[in-house]
């Protein structure tokens, strides 16, 4: 059996184990797919790609059933078109989504595997890590084979990459930022309320 004060050392969130408040976890995984969208559809020139969906994704995938997990594909998946034809001025046309839509999958396939039985900060740094760089190689490998943008050879799957890595650093801090306040910070107010409950009664 683990003592008190095992429970207390380390990072914000490391070894954290406690299960969250679920109207908690409800409030923030729902709320995450709202700041998702909503930093996909507001204007945000030099930073594209700096949005929280692949941060919202994961926490989702973490702390919601699998029944749920519908939802956030479906409201991603709506603002695509918007996307493509309103911002981007481009032709909508859904085949050339279906890698996305599937990554969105792969996003909360790899929270529920990373973070549903334990929190750690390595375990919250591998997916602020990997699920930027998965989509990254995807969605770019998509671009090359899937457009005219680039030429079919070796030399044009690596033009493709490289001007793809000011999106992919954008993803990798926003995902950091939104993985870091929606695990850490619950878990730092709930590691403070244990720390005082314990110096409450260590007093009496």
């Amino acid at each position: 059996m683990q003592s008190p004060g095992n429970e207390l050392k380390g990072p914000p969130f490391q070894a954290e184990t406690l299960r969250p408040n679920p109207y908690e976890v409800v409030m923030v995984a729902y709320l995450l797919l709202l700041v998702a969208v909503l930093s996909r559809v507001v204007p945000h020139a030099g930073w594209w790609n700096f949005t929280a969906v692949t941060g919202s994704l994961l926490y989702f995938g973490a702390r919601r059933p699998w029944r749920q997990m519908l939802i956030p594909v479906a409201v991603l998946a709506a603002t695509d078109p918007y996307l493509t034809i309103y911002v981007y001025h481009s032709s909508f046309h859904w085949q050339a989504y279906v890698i996305t839509w599937i990554w969105y999958v792969a996003a909360m396939a790899l929270g529920f595997i990373l973070l549903r039985q334990k929190t750690t900060f390595a375990r919250g740094a591998a997916g602020a890590l990997l699920g930027p760089t998965g989509f990254f190689l995807v969605s770019n490998y998509g671009v090359w084979a899937g457009s005219g943008m680039y030429p079919h050879t070796l030399a044009g799957l690596g033009v493709c990459y490289v001007a793809g890595l000011p999106f992919y650093r954008n993803d990798l801090i926003s995902t950091a930022l939104v993985l870091g306040v929606a695990l850490g910070i619950p878990a730092l107010v709930r590691r403070m309320s244990t720390s005082r409950a314990q110096e409450a009664l260590a007093s009496k």
